[in-house]
């Protein structure tokens, strides 16, 4: 079954960025022109999703308007020529079918999930996290998308960290299958060192049956008091297990600090309007290092 469904958890705090985030949705920081949710809608989009919930909570309005006609920006564009960037503004409000829920109390990734309940029915669908923006020529959730056609099983997005992070993170049992597909067998989050599975871990995408949410139902709260959604996908690992895709493309974490200079960095780089202009600044600015 092809998935046409995304969800896009963004209702935390971003606490580890304040205080930039006291008044601006962590979602909404930018990297360079865009803010990050964009960047995560149009990786759903260019892996053929048009249907996209959106996860928020009090304070996340931004992230609504980002997607919305701007009427009198519109008009004075179109008054002044502006052609290109009012073509723009069109084609972010024509992404996708975007619909928005609010998290209500903030109780953990898998609470956040749960609430996507009602618009995924009983279909599979994608997860994409809003700290995590992925950009490669190859869509991430595309590549997890084509795996859960291929082998029928909940899908996990997968990268090796290093030992001090899978501390933080999640850690997975994983056999290969083929290339960078793996079998996934069980994951613990935010594992005890003695605890450690290896050092492959879930990074901000996956593709989940329509099963998880009755798993949802019944999971305790764990790591930090919260619902955790990699409980949730341990059952249905020990269930019926899962696949692991060593996904293509360069992770930000747009939770952190080092995470969104480097995103900013590294996609100015590219960036065809101003990557020349500020190639040169690095260069003169390295020299006085």
């Amino acid at each position: 079954m092809v998935v046409r469904k995304a969800v896009i958890p963004a209702a935390g705090l971003g606490t580890r960025v304040l205080p930039v985030t006291k008044a601006l949705p962590k979602e909404m920081l930018p990297i360079v022109d865009k803010p990050a949710i964009q960047y995560i809608v149009e990786e759903a989009v260019a892996a053929g999703i048009r249907d996209i919930l959106i996860i928020t909570n009090r304070g996340k309005g931004l992230i609504e308007d980002h997607f919305d006609h701007a009427v009198e920006l519109e008009q004075r564009l179109a008054a002044a020529g502006r052609d290109a960037a009012l073509a723009e503004l069109n084609r972010i409000t024509g992404l996708a079918n975007i619909y928005y829920i609010r998290q209500k109390e903030t109780k953990g990734l898998g609470h956040a999930v749960a609430a996507a309940r009602a618009f995924v029915g009983d279909e599979p669908f994608a997860v994409l996290y809003g700290d995590d923006v992925i950009i490669g020529d190859d869509p991430a959730i595309g590549q997890l998308c084509r795996a859960w056609e291929k082998y029928g099983k909940g899908v996990a997005g997968i990268k090796e960290v290093t030992p001090e992070q899978i501390l933080k993170y999640s850690s997975l049992a994983v056999s290969p299958i083929e290339d960078n597909i793996y079998a996934v067998t069980d994951m613990i989050e935010k594992p005890a060192p003695d605890k450690v599975l290896s050092l492959f871990s879930i990074l901000g995408r996956c593709v989940l049956p329509p099963a998880i949410f009755d798993i949802l139902d019944r999971t305790p709260p764990g790591a930090g008091g919260e619902i955790q959604l990699t409980d949730a996908m341990k059952t249905l690992t020990l269930r019926e297990g899962m696949t692991g895709v060593d996904f293509t493309g360069k992770r930000y974490d747009m939770g952190s600090k080092i995470g969104i200079l480097q995103a900013t960095c590294e996609v100015a780089l590219a960036h065809l309007e101003v990557g020349e202009a500020f190639r040169e600044y690095l260069k003169g600015l390295a020299e006085r290092l």
